[in-house]
């Protein structure tokens, strides 16, 4: 069965909320929203004024989880206080609740019973204090998993710190200082990252959303703190109810743009197998490739 997508080419902070309308649904309860927190020096984040009208359209509060980096000189949210400090100095704190989901353990443990890599998940606690989750993608490239949109955001970002070494490490260790050594193949982690995210999209069932804003269109993700300048020009915003098919759109949306830029963009996707995370996460039953976009 095909999912919808909607797209706008326009993209502003007020079309986020009117996509999200065109959905149809009311997130219910305490909203958790998922977004990039940007990581100190990058230069390509989506900033919390864009941001600004879409959370408060559902009261949300912004969720964010702490980084498994092995040395520090990669970024600062691999902790609880310097995370925070950085959340601050972005604006995050100005304008919204905030919550670092695992700032204190022990982190909740899901179980994904038909993983094609994982047998769990490790999340930040708190995740169990929301009813319902609005997840907002800067859609962009990624240095090790291809490219970052929805997908990326359920599992490395809901993942706590273990969390994160397990999917990096294909489920071989939990700890972010051994992840590093024992990295997952460019199979395998493409599929860690489609196992966990579908154990969140399993336990949001029927309360969940997805926006992906294809602006600043890097092959480097807002988790490096030196990041390449964008590529591409902006293409616009998309809104589904499916994390598969919102992802795939946007790869779509690439490959189908008559800019010069898409094919440094591609190369990046291609050489780390990203696709593979949209083919694993439709074959684990999390979404559908097959989509009707509705532009508006």
């Amino acid at each position: 069965m095909k999912s919808n997508v909607y797209f706008t080419r326009t993209i502003t902070p007020e079309k986020v909320v009117e996509l999200y309308r065109a959905l149809g649904v009311t997130l219910p309860g305490k909203v958790a929203v998922k977004a990039h927190s940007g990581e100190k020096g990058n230069q390509n984040f989506l900033h919390p004024d864009f941001w600004k009208p879409m959370v408060e359209a559902v009261n949300g509060t912004i969720v964010e989880c702490n980084t498994a980096y092995g040395d520090a000189s990669v970024g600062v949210r691999d902790n609880t206080d310097s995370h925070w400090k950085l959340m601050e100095e972005h604006g995050w704190t100005k304008d919204f609740t905030v919550d670092i989901m695992d700032a204190e353990g022990p982190d909740v443990v899901w179980p994904i019973p038909n993983g094609k890599i994982l047998k769990e998940n490790h999340l930040g606690k708190n995740i169990e204090n929301y009813d319902s989750m609005l997840v907002l993608a800067h859609f962009k490239g990624h240095p090790m998993g291809g490219y970052g949109g929805a997908l990326k955001q359920l599992s490395i970002g809901c993942a706590s710190r273990a969390g994160k070494a397990l999917i990096h490490s294909a489920g071989k260790t939990d700890d972010r200082y051994k992840t590093w050594e024992q990295h997952a193949s460019p199979v395998e982690f493409p599929e860690a990252m489609a196992d966990a995210a579908e154990s969140v999209v399993a336990h949001f069932k029927g309360k969940i959303a997805y926006i992906n804003v294809m602006k600043n269109l890097s092959v480097d993700c807002d988790c490096c703190a030196v990041a390449e300048d964008p590529c591409m020009q902006d293409i616009g915003i998309l809104a589904s109810l499916d994390p598969v098919a919102i992802d795939q759109a946007c790869i779509d949306l690439v490959m189908q743009s008559d800019d010069p830029g898409k094919e440094h963009f591609m190369e990046r996707v291609n050489s780390r197998n990203g696709i593979h995370t949209i083919e694993a996460a439709a074959e684990l039953g999390t979404g559908s490739r097959e989509y009707t976009l509705i532009e508006l």
